[in-house]
């Protein structure tokens, strides 16, 4: 039944751009050895399903082990606590606040925008704090605390998503003459680390399903930019992105869900990741010891990311609240004070070392062939009758007005 199944399956090999196919090739580690157990009992997996098993796997995935994250700069955070305190200002400034982080890490970011704005609110009630974990093993609850979060509704919320949906499982589809068919990843019935020669060195290799399933068919129709695409593209699209985004709307809506309820305070977030206003193909890569490496490098030991669908998000939100951007992390940055702050830091830093570490701190954030470039940050917020969001201004109306 399985090798009937298989036979079935494209034996055409797609091609990414940016990721190599290539698997290490030692004995399997346990890792790989879940996902050969995996494909050789269901058949050819998703990326979906291969993003969930290396990074979120309760035991071999890459977030279950303790990581060495970079440190952030506490500029950053603090000109993103600047931006949510003008956002609670415009909405009256009276009501008490909750902060909300998607995928914290150690906390750092949190900390750094939580001083800021403790200390120029003076609230009167202490800062609610939420803390919503990335991983899929914890993915259950985010629903929850989102939802948890909604039942509070007379706190005004500020929330901060920092590179939490590149990690979210994407699934890749390619549209053919029969409509939007998945690319899938299976085992190499050629494999043979012995004999080094292209068909036989990888473990892995990329599959075109059949004909399209539901699951395709679903997601491309899920935006109406994927249907003026031609025939041949490629495209990455995550349903759990867009379903995380809309439980984001509603609660910065304030949204309640309650029978008699009055409406929540509602809120205002920030977006930042790698990624784009348009949908991405070929964008899915490794990353291990801050350098792109195979994709299928030893699964579960190497950080997984596709670009994020900016518009993607913003189409599930767009009836709920106002979106604004995205627009290049340098240029909120730099248009939020950045040099500003950082010359009061290097200013108070009591020695030259430090002084050092600040400038380059910041000189990273605002790198245009680096994170300022990369990065993106998303503004959204309740008050929907508000056309204009600094730093979410655009150039020519700047140029306009000045």
């Amino acid at each position: 039944m399985l090798a009937s199944r298989l036979t079935h399956i494209s034996s055409r090999r797609v091609s990414f751009p940016n990721a190599l196919l290539v698997c290490s090739r030692g004995p399997f580690r346990g890792r790989q050895q879940l996902l050969l157990n995996n494909i050789k009992t269901t058949g050819p997996i998703p990326f979906a399903t291969y993003m969930q098993l290396c990074l979120s796997h309760p035991t071999h995935g890459y977030y279950m082990n303790p990581q060495i994250l970079p440190e952030i700069s506490q500029v950053f955070g603090e000109l993103l606590g600047i931006w949510y305190l003008s956002q609670w200002a415009a909405s009256g400034g009276s009501n008490p606040i909750r902060v909300i982080e998607l995928g914290p890490g150690r906390g750092t970011l949190m900390d750094d925008i939580v001083r800021v704005v403790a200390k120029l609110s003076r609230p009167t009630k202490p800062i609610n704090i939420h803390l919503v974990e990335t991983s899929s093993a914890m993915r259950s609850l985010q629903e929850a605390k989102l939802k948890h979060a909604i039942e509070n509704p007379l706190e005004y919320t500020m929330l901060v998503a920092h590179e939490f949906f590149d990690a979210l499982p994407i699934h890749v589809l390619q549209k053919t003459e029969k409509g939007w068919q998945e690319v899938l990843i299976d085992l190499n019935p050629d494999y043979n680390p012995s004999i080094a020669t292209q068909a036989s060195k990888h473990r892995f290799r990329c599959v075109l399903s059949p004909t399209p399933s539901a699951t395709s068919t679903v997601l491309g129709l899920s935006s109406n930019r994927f249907g003026r695409l031609p025939i041949g593209s490629t495209i990455e699209v995550s349903p759990a992105s867009f379903k995380i985004a809309r439980h984001i709307a509603e609660l910065l809506a304030g949204n309640t869900y309650k029978e008699g309820a009055t409406e929540g305070a509602g809120g205002c977030g920030l977006i930042i990741d790698y990624g784009g206003d348009k949908v991405f193909g070929d964008s899915f890569r490794a990353f291990k010891e801050h350098s792109i490496v195979d994709i299928f490098h030893r699964p579960g030991e190497s950080d997984l990311t596709a670009n994020v669908d900016f518009a993607f998000l913003k189409e599930s939100m767009s009836d709920l609240v106002s979106t604004y951007g995205p627009i290049s992390q340098a240029t909120f940055l730099e248009r939020m004070g950045l040099q500003i702050r950082v010359d009061a830091l290097v200013r108070a830093a009591t020695s030259d070392e430090r002084k050092d570490t600040i400038r380059k701190g910041a000189e990273r954030l605002v790198d245009l062939v680096g994170m300022g470039k990369d990065y993106q940050v998303l503004g959204i917020a309740k008050q929907r009758n508000q056309q204009d969001v600094w730093p979410f201004i655009e150039v020519d109306k700047l140029s306009q007005e000045s």
